[in-house]
């Protein structure tokens, strides 16, 4: 059957849509600066792109990459060294828990300007002589007032649940502080390692789930328990080697067509820093190809 000429137009915008969608299926893998401290943001970017990473997760708190009270002038540097080398500047990572920190509308209306889309808020604290409900309404009140300054600038929060004293141990104390938050402006930054020591065999899978609609970035890393001392305590170690379910998890993020950055924190603690940065996102990039076949 031959096709008339509008049909002909139709399948070949049709195959340009497909292919454009394919092309974005994949999320991208970037580095936490963290695992190089010492290196200055020009030969981080040399580091990460020789590495084979799509970008970076930049430390911009105090003893960062980027100093808070500077940057208004060094993470604008920073971001134009990085993107000489070829990489994205998705994210930044800072220490800000409300809008009364100094450094708040600084920082944020610096990624603004630089078009940096994410950012990791800092981490608020369980304190012995508090009780959970003060804490939590406290942590709602600074984590809304922040949000409310990301909103002004056009900048996302994602917030981090990590295994310790934090508020964000569980993802449920997360989900209570952001739920009446505009779900444009702050969701989950979500990391299976900590949710699965938090969690045990299953809760880190309903904590997933519950994360998954208001997804902003993952964080990556792995580990094991093991008994030292008389004590059991979470051991990190290299990717695939650790109590993770990593076929699971990235199975779930393919059909959640989540496409935001996957950020590497090597927290282990390895001889050779790029040889384990090296296999732990070659390993990253199998379970993507596995889930998303791209």
């Amino acid at each position: 059957m031959q096709l008339s000429r509008r049909e002909l137009l139709m399948v070949g915008a049709t195959a340009a849509v497909t292919q454009a969608k394919s092309a974005a299926a994949a999320p991208s893998l970037i580095l936490f600066s963290k695992l190089f401290p010492k290196l200055d943001c020009n030969e981080l970017g040399k580091t990460v792109r020789r590495l084979g990473f799509d970008g970076v997760d930049l430390t911009v708190r105090p003893q960062g990459h980027v100093l808070p009270e500077h940057v208004s002038h060094d993470l604008p540097r920073a971001f134009e060294q990085i993107r000489s080398h070829g990489l994205s500047l998705p994210m930044i990572t800072t220490g800000l828990t409300s809008a009364a920190d100094p450094a708040a509308r600084l920082t944020l209306s610096t990624a603004a300007r630089l078009k940096i889309p994410y950012f990791k808020p800092g981490y608020l604290l369980y304190r012995n002589n508090q009780d959970i409900e003060t804490t939590l309404a406290q942590a709602k009140r600074d984590t809304e007032s922040l949000v409310a300054l990301a909103r002004e600038y056009g900048v996302v929060a994602g917030y981090h649940n990590h295994s310790g004293p934090y508020v964000g141990t569980a993802v449920w104390d997360i989900r209570a502080m952001i739920a009446d938050s505009d779900p444009r402006w702050i969701g989950y930054y979500f990391d299976p390692c900590h949710a699965t020591a938090e969690g045990g065999v299953s809760g880190w899978l309903v904590s997933l789930r519950m994360a998954l609609l208001r997804l902003k970035m993952v964080a990556v890393k792995d580990f094991y328990w093991e008994k030292r001392n008389g004590r059991w305590t979470m051991q990190m170690c290299p990717l695939g080697q650790g109590m993770v379910d990593w076929t699971k998890f990235f199975s779930i993020l393919a059909a959640a067509r989540f496409t935001g950055p996957i950020s590497l924190h090597v927290e282990y603690d390895p001889k050779d820093e790029e040889k384990a940065a090296a296999s732990d996102l070659g390993f990253l990039r199998r379970c993507v190809l596995a889930a998303y076949g791209a």
